[in-house]
C-alpha cells in the first residue's frame, strides 16, 4: 500500500475511501511540481490511519483488562 501511495498517492485515498481527498490528490498529482507533496501527503495519510487503528486496538484491550 505505501508504494501505492508512493506512485499513485490518489489511487491510495480511494483505496481507503476518502473520496475528496482523493480527487484533490489527483488535481494535485497533475502538475509534474504537484507530484511530490501528493505522494508525501498519502504516505503521512497511511501511516496516520495505521496509527489510529494501532490505538483504537490498544484501547479497546486496555479497556477488556479493566473489566
Amino acid at each position: 500500500m505505501t508504494l501505492i501511495a508512493i506512485l499513485l498517492p490518489w489511487v491510495s485515498f480511494l483505496l481507503r475511501g476518502k473520496l475528496l481527498s482523493g480527487i484533490i490528490c489527483l488535481l494535485l498529482q497533475l502538475t509534474l511540481i504537484g507530484w511530490v507533496p501528493a505522494a508525501i501527503w498519502a504516505v503521512i495519510s497511511l501511516q496516520n490511519g495505521r496509527a489510529d487503528k494501532r490505538n483504537e486496538k490498544l484501547i479497546r484491550a486496555l479497556q477488556k483488562r479493566n473489566y
